[in-house]
């Protein structure tokens, strides 16, 4: 049987890697996967997914308002797909996390969504939370906090290294704008 699984972390604990590791555990054996990345998402160029330790794979670009379980019975058509793989999961709709059910369901496809829980704010991104309440399958990934404990936060920092308590949920960046921290770190610098 298919399943959904929502792989959650903060920052640097490995989400990419994990996702390029799986994709690459399915071709070894011959299997076809179909990983999906959001298409604002160009840090190393658009249509890929980089893991920070150097490997990468090319990726299918996918929109807020683009149907994911039409994309991958499209694909279907072409090729049998044995995987689908989504990098920055977090950026899901609830209607995209709907459709992904739909595919393990209906297609009988496993969905592998890798993604952030909260935001910078400690506040859930859409994605995310219907992950979390839909998934079959729920792995969290570990991060560690400069203190030497799991990280589960994100700080957002601005140029001058002062935490930023306000802005867009969605705002695109790596170690330069964004440490993972663990919930006690997160609040001396969010509410401090």
């Amino acid at each position: 049987m298919a399943k959904l699984y929502f792989y959650y972390s903060s920052m640097n604990a490995g989400k990419s890697t994990a996702l390029l590791q799986s994709s690459y555990n399915y071709k070894e054996r011959g299997m076809n996967t179909l990983v999906l990345a959001p298409d604002f998402d160009d840090r190393y160029g658009a249509g890929k997914v980089t893991s920070r330790i150097g490997i990468e794979t090319e990726a299918t670009t996918f929109r807020s308002r683009d149907d994911l379980f039409a994309l991958v019975e499209a694909r279907t058509q072409r090729e049998p797909l044995h995987c689908v793989l989504i990098d920055e999961a977090q950026f899901l709709t609830k209607d995209q996390v709907f459709q992904l059910g739909e595919v393990t369901d209906r297609l009988k496809i496993p969905v592998l969504a890798y993604g952030l829980r909260t935001d910078f704010r400690g506040e859930p991104f859409e994605g995310s939370k219907y992950l979390l309440a839909w998934s079959d399958n729920l792995k969290e990934l570990k991060a560690i906090c400069h203190c030497g404990t799991k990280a589960t936060m994100v700080v957002r920092f601005d140029e001058s290294g002062a935490a930023i308590r306000e802005g867009s949920q969605i705002e695109i960046g790596g170690n330069d704008r964004y440490v993972s921290m663990c919930r006690k770190h997160f609040k001396e610098k969010f509410f401090s």
